[in-house]
């Protein structure tokens, strides 16, 4: 629910339902995925949370497994001489909410648990908790992953709102604890439920959570409001918040006909009667005015969630739609590595401490403590008996730095313009590359071979000079492209660095390896360097050029694994974010 566009008084107000109706049961919801930076709505908003909810618990990203699920009390054992047992922090969260500060930041691992663990509460009452994802990133950030994502009922986005009064709850206490003891009574009629499913199904939205979570803040609604029954205007607002954040597709006009019911059969007409009617009865009747039907639900609910769309849904939905990554492909972030020295921490194993690796105190003595009633009594003074099968071993992960490989198509007519949208679209990823650890580089590809305009580099002076004196005209050699930006990729991995390819062309190979011209041999030797490109499962993207989607530009990218995206009118600002959303969506 993006609340940008709204004026003071409103977004305040839907603020405020919100926020109150997640209090009211965040475990049914799943919670709220918040994307505000940090400023003054944000602490308004945790600030009523809070005082609403029954409990909270703020959950760093830095978090071990024990602090979290639990465990074996290190301090408190040793001390007492015997096992203490001591309850995570999940476990701390139940009947309440789970703060995740800069959730985009987590890592995999840490998702996992605290998705599994969610899950696992909605079949206990007494431990069951929602979940406050906060998203501090930017528009060409990662964001949160998406199995976080799905399991959140409210997308809030305050990015853009800047809030300077309090925000208007418009509910009491009294209200919210009603609420808690009553919404799970509250009907929800047959009509009503498929109305919702409907708009999820025209809206592309595949999981089954969207609606299920709809249907529930449709009834928590009715139940702030002291109702026993879901009203229409219940089903708008849950539609606007749940499911039209998570739309996937742009409703056409048959979808939204075939999401519309059936207008009933006109009966026949009854024959009229010959008798001539009075007078009265005629003025009567003239006077009666005709009631209007009211619209079908199913229109009033997909209206409501079609005006909370996101922007810039068509190039989205188009990116995410496109290639299959293999496990080796990597995003943003580059490739996660492991080391036994630097980076974040992970979950220590258990292993010897040798060639480099530390030996994890805390874990080793959490291993072995429960052991020692079935070990001999520890000698020369010694507390615990401490086993080889008892060491545990640091480990630390750390993401490499990622090189965007930009290969144009340099050929032909149009290629003026094309080296233009190009060379504006890599000054706008260059200006965003010293906050992130990205390179980029500039492959040209014209006449007989193609050539590095500019290596690898985060300079934005060396990017704006290689490209201001670049040819164009000539052939397309796009098997030596494939070739020169195939090593380039390597090397790049050799050193750490994970590659990303762009490839801005319409796919018209004529030229081969040789230099020489020939469209069969041409397309014979992409085709051989392609499918080289796919086999080591790097990470790439395909902007078709041409004036229409080209049937061989798409065979081009499915046999690189990459993404395709039709570019008829190549656009700096448009090609920067369709990259953007591939560094993003491509990270593990």
């Amino acid at each position: 629910m993006s609340l940008s566009e709204l004026s003071l008084s409103q977004a305040g107000s839907e603020l405020g339902w919100a926020l109150a109706a997640l209090s009211v049961s965040p475990a049914a919801l799943g919670g709220a995925w918040v994307r505000a930076h940090h400023g003054t709505a944000r602490d308004q908003c945790l600030a009523i949370l809070k005082a609403m909810v029954n409990t909270s618990v703020r959950i760093p990203s830095h978090v071990d497994d024990e602090r979290l699920l639990g465990g074996l009390d290190v301090s408190a054992t040793l001390a007492q001489g015997r096992p203490v047992w001591q309850a995570g922090l999940l476990a701390q969260a139940a009947g309440g909410v789970a703060i995740l500060p800069m959730a985009e930041r987590l890592n995999v691992g840490l998702v996992a648990r605290i998705t599994q663990a969610q899950d696992r509460s909605l079949l206990s009452e007494e431990a069951s908790f929602g979940v406050l994802a906060l998203d501090e990133s930017l528009d060409d950030d990662n964001s949160i992953a998406p199995s976080l994502a799905e399991r959140l009922g409210l997308w809030l986005d305050l990015r853009e709102l800047t809030i300077r009064d309090p925000i208007v709850t418009e509910f009491e206490p009294e209200d919210i604890e009603h609420a808690r003891a009553h919404w799970a009574q509250v009907t929800l009629s047959e009509e009503q439920l498929q109305a919702l499913c409907q708009t999820a199904w025209v809206l592309g939205v595949d999981s089954l959570r969207a609606p299920l979570m709809a249907a529930r803040l449709a009834r928590i609604l009715a139940a702030l409001q002291r109702r026993q029954g879901v009203e229409p205007q219940d089903v708008s607002r849950a539609a606007r918040w749940v499911l039209a954040p998570r739309a996937t597709v742009l409703p056409t006009q048959e979808a939204q006909a075939e999401a519309e019911p059936e207008p009933p059969e006109t009966p026949p007409a009854e024959p009229p009667d010959p008798s001539p009617p009075a007078d009265d009865q005629d003025a009567s009747a003239e006077q009666t005015p005709h009631p209007q039907e009211a619209p079908p639900l199913e229109e009033v609910v997909l209206q409501a969630a079609l005006a909370a769309l996101p922007d810039q849904l068509l190039d989205r939905l188009k990116l995410n739609s496109q290639a299959v990554r293999g496990p080796g492909s990597q995003g943003q972030q580059g490739a996660l590595r492991h080391s036994r020295h630097r980076g974040r921490p992970l979950s220590p194993r258990p292993g010897k401490p040798h060639q480099g690796a530390r030996l994890h105190v805390l874990a080793t003595l959490r291993s072995a403590i429960p052991r020692q009633a079935l070990r001999a009594p520890p000698q020369y003074g010694a507390r615990l008996a401490i086993r080889v099968e008892d060491f545990h071993c640091q480990r630390f992960a750390q993401h490499t730095s990622t090189c965007l490989i930009f290969a144009v198509d340099a050929s032909g007519s149009a290629a003026v313009q094309r080296l233009a949208e190009a060379k504006g679209a890599v000054e706008l990823l260059l200006q965003q590359s010293y906050a992130r650890r990205d390179q980029v580089c500039v492959v040209s590809f014209r006449a007989g071979q193609a050539q590095v305009l500019l290596p690898p580099t985060r300079s934005l002076v060396r990017a704006k000079r290689a490209l201001s004196g670049l040819p164009a005209g000539g052939g397309t050699p796009l098997a030596s492209a494939l070739r020169l930006t195939l090593d380039v990729a390597q090397q790049q991995v050799r050193l750490g660095v994970t590659p990303v390819l762009v490839m801005l062309s319409d796919g018209r190979a004529n030229v081969n390896l040789a230099g020489y011209g020939g469209r069969e041999e041409a397309q014979r030797d992409a085709r051989t360097l392609a499918q080289a490109w796919g086999q080591h499962r790097l990470t790439a993207l395909w902007l078709d050029t041409s004036m229409q989607p080209d049937p061989l530009a798409q065979e081009w990218a499915r046999l690189m694994a990459a993404r395709y995206l039709p570019m008829p009118y190549a656009q700096s600002v448009r090609m920067a974010d369709a990259m953007r959303h591939v560094l993003h969506d491509a990270n593990p």
